[in-house]
C-alpha cells in the first residue's frame, strides 16, 4: 500500500473516531431555558396551569421553564406565534379547548390547527358544572330538562360569547336532551355569574373554578357536571350522564404543543417529564384545589382530541347557525 492511500485511510478513520467522541456528539436537549407561551391573560385557567408546572418541569429537565404570556382572540396570536418558531424544542405552548373551536369560528386562520403544530401532550381538563340561581324552580338536571321541552326558547341561559366552551356545552345538552333554550352571551364571566345569582337566567355552564366558590356560599346550586364521572371537589353532584342525560360529555381541555416537526424524542421526553411532574403530590393537590383534572396523555392520543373535538365544535356550530368572523 502506498504511503498516499495509508495517510488517506488514516485520516478517514480519525473523522469515523473523532464524530463518536462526546465532544462531538449532539448536545443533548435541553441545553438552554424553554419558553413556553401561554395563549391567554395572566391569571387565567391556563395561565394558573402553566405556571403551577413550570417550576417543577424545569428541574425535571434541568433548565428553567419560562412562562410568556400572550393573550387575545381566543388564543391565535399566541398559536401563530408558536406555530411559527422554530421546531427545536425551545419554543412551546398551552392551549386551550378554544384551539379546537377557533377553525369554526374563524374563516381565515393564520394557520392549519392540526397540520402546523406538533401534539405534545394533554395536561388535563377543566369540568364544567352546570348551574341554576339558588332560588330556582328546578331541583334536577331532569326539572331542567322537562321544563325546556314544554316550554321551549322560554327559558334562558348565559355563556361567555357565541362559540365559546360554555356555549358548546349547552348546545350539545340541547341536542342530546332534546330540548331548546334561548341562549344570552355575555362579554365576561363575571357579569354572568352576577345575572345566575340574581336571577336573571335561568342556567349557565360554568368552569368548576368558577362555580365552586358560589356552590359553597349557597347563591348557586350544582345540578350536574359535564365530566364523565362525579367530581371528588363536588362529590354530591352527578354527571349529566348519570342524570339521565345519555352519552353526554363536554370537558374542556389544556394541552402543550409544539411547532410541526419537532423532533419525536424530543416530545417523548417533553411529554415524559409532565408526566412526573403532574403526578408529583404537590402539584395534584394544587390542580385539585384548582378544579383542575390532570389527565396526561400520549401525543397520538393529544392529537386525536383535538381532531374529535374539531369535528364536533364545527357540528355544533353549524347547527346553532353560528356565522364564522373574517
Amino acid at each position: 500500500m502506498s504511503h498516499r492511500k495509508l495517510f488517506a485511510k488514516l485520516m478517514i478513520g480519525s473523522a469515523v473516531f473523532a464524530a463518536m467522541t462526546p465532544g462531538h456528539a449532539a448536545a443533548p436537549y435541553p441545553e438552554r431555558p424553554i419558553r413556553v407561551v401561554v395563549t391567554s391573560s395572566p391569571g387565567s385557567g391556563l395561565d394558573t396551569v402553566a405556571r403551577t408546572l413550570s417550576d417543577d418541569l424545569g428541574s425535571a429537565l434541568g433548565q428553567p421553564v419560562i412562562v410568556e404570556n400572550k393573550a387575545g382572540a381566543a388564543g391565535i396570536p399566541g398559536t401563530q406565534e408558536i406555530v411559527a418558531s422554530a421546531p427545536n424544542g425551545y419554543t412551546l405552548g398551552l392551549v386551550s379547548s378554544n384551539h379546537a373551536i377557533n377553525p369554526s369560528l374563524n374563516k381565515s386562520l393564520p394557520y392549519d390547527s392540526v397540520k402546523d403544530l406538533t401534539a405534545i401532550t394533554l395536561i388535563g381538563t377543566v369540568p364544567l358544572v352546570l348551574a341554576v340561581p339558588a332560588k330556582s324552580p328546578y331541583k334536577s338536571v331532569q326539572d331542567l330538562i322537562k321544563a325546556a321541552r314544554d316550554k321551549p326558547s322560554v327559558l334562558n341561559y348565559g355563556s361567555s360569547g357565541a362559540g365559546s366552551a360554555l356555549h358548546l356545552a349547552t348546545l350539545l345538552l340541547e341536542t342530546k336532551a332534546g330540548m331548546k333554550m334561548t341562549h344570552i352571551p355575555y362579554k365576561g364571566g363575571s357579569a354572568l355569574v352576577t345575572d345566575l345569582i340574581s336571577g336573571q337566567i335561568d342556567a349557565a355552564f360554568l368552569a368548576i373554578p368558577t362555580a365552586h366558590a358560589q356552590i359553597k356560599a349557597g347563591t348557586i346550586k350544582a345540578l350536574g357536571v359535564s365530566a364523565k364521572d362525579r367530581l371528588a371537589l363536588l362529590p354530591d353532584t352527578p354527571s349529566l350522564q348519570e342524570a339521565g342525560v345519555k352519552d353526554y360529555e363536554y370537558v374542556p381541555w389544556i394541552g402543550l404543543i409544539g411547532p410541526a416537526g419537532l423532533d419525536k424524542d424530543k416530545v417523548a421526553l417533553l411529554q415524559k417529564k409532565v408526566s412526573e411532574v403532574a403526578a408529583l403530590p404537590k402539584v395534584k393537590n394544587a390542580f385539585d384545589a384548582q378544579g383542575f383534572t390532570p389527565n396526561v396523555s400520549t401525543p397520538e392520543q393529544f392529537l386525536d382530541t383535538i381532531r374529535r373535538d374539531i369535528d364536533l365544535s364545527a357540528t355544533l356550530i353549524k347547527q346553532a347557525d353560528i356565522q364564522p368572523g373574517s
